[in-house]
């Protein structure tokens, strides 16, 4: 599937006609800035506080024990990104606007850049698919337990988590059993092995997976890790990584760039590009998905 990432960084990969990093966000200010006093500063900080608070190595195991049976609801692909509609994501200090146009934004925008990697356009429309965590359908979960940056449990939280002071409410913090560098795991044990916090990154992976998608390791590693700020923004926790993650990472890195980048005002024609995506779909996923 020709998986050969292309050299350079974010700005040299927006030349020649694709896609251009901007200089702002959907406010104005710079990405991803936490302290920015913006009308979603306060929201966004009060919600990595209790996403701080609750993300317990015990809590996410219970999440994936009831979540991993994906009988909750039977839909399609698309079914699934029209449910994303009505919600927008209380973490995101970019991005105000609703859950299909940051995907469609996301998956046009690295198709001008990779046109014959159609996996990667996929991959890039049903990223965020698991944000329906948020549906009535599936329990109407807070957001705390959906979205937002995600880090490993089970082991120390690195100081490059956003808002890490938070963590120290955190009942994992001062246990002797999670709070070292390894805590459960070892070296290089690999991120297959590594239990992260709950969210729609690794809910959609489980989806993925478990309705047997014939989609790429990259896009996998992409669709679970996407929302790993703390490893692909600052290089954290790379003792847990082992050789096909970092092969990966590779990929999770050129991803970003469309995933963070692309939250922009520019809106997409959806009934136009809809045929498209609907193909990709088809030929990598089955017409209807337990979830």
């Amino acid at each position: 599937m020709g998986l050969v990432p292309v050299a350079g960084d974010s700005k040299e990969m927006g030349l020649g006609g694709g896609f251009v990093v901007p200089d702002t966000n959907s406010f104005g200010q710079t990405f991803r800035d936490y302290d920015a006093a913006s009308e979603r500063q306060k929201s966004v900080e009060e919600f990595y506080r209790a996403n701080h608070i609750h993300q317990t190595y015990d809590f996410v195991k219970k999440m994936r024990e009831e979540y991993g049976k994906l009988d909750r609801v039977e839909m399609s692909i698309w079914e699934c990104i029209e449910l994303l509609n009505e919600f927008v994501d209380e973490s995101d200090p970019d991005l105000d606007e609703p859950q299909i146009e940051h995907l469609l934004q996301t998956a046009e925008a690295i198709r001008k850049d990779y046109p014959d990697e159609d996996w990667l356009h996929l991959t890039g429309l049903i990223h965020d698919l698991g944000k329906v965590l948020l549906h009535p359908s599936f329990g109407q979960l807070p957001q705390w337990a959906v979205v937002g940056d995600t880090f490993p449990v089970g082991c120390a939280f690195d100081e490059s988590n956003v808002h890490f002071k938070h963590f120290k409410e955190n009942p994992d913090y001062d246990n002797p059993k999670y709070n070292t560098k390894l805590g459960v795991y070892s070296e290089g044990c690999g991120l297959e092995n590594v239990l992260m916090s709950f969210g729609h990154d690794d809910y959609m992976y489980l989806v993925a997976t478990e309705n047997r998608t014939t989609l790429p390791s990259a896009a996998l590693f992409a669709i679970r890790y996407h929302s790993f700020y703390p490893l692909h923004k600052h290089g954290a926790y790379q003792y847990l990584l082992n050789k096909e993650d970092r092969e990966n990472l590779k990929w999770l890195h050129i991803f970003n760039k469309y995933d963070l980048y692309s939250k922009s005002k520019v809106r997409i024609d959806v009934e136009e590009v809809k045929p498209y995506y609907l193909s990709l779909i088809e030929k990598y996923f089955p017409a209807k998905l337990k979830w």
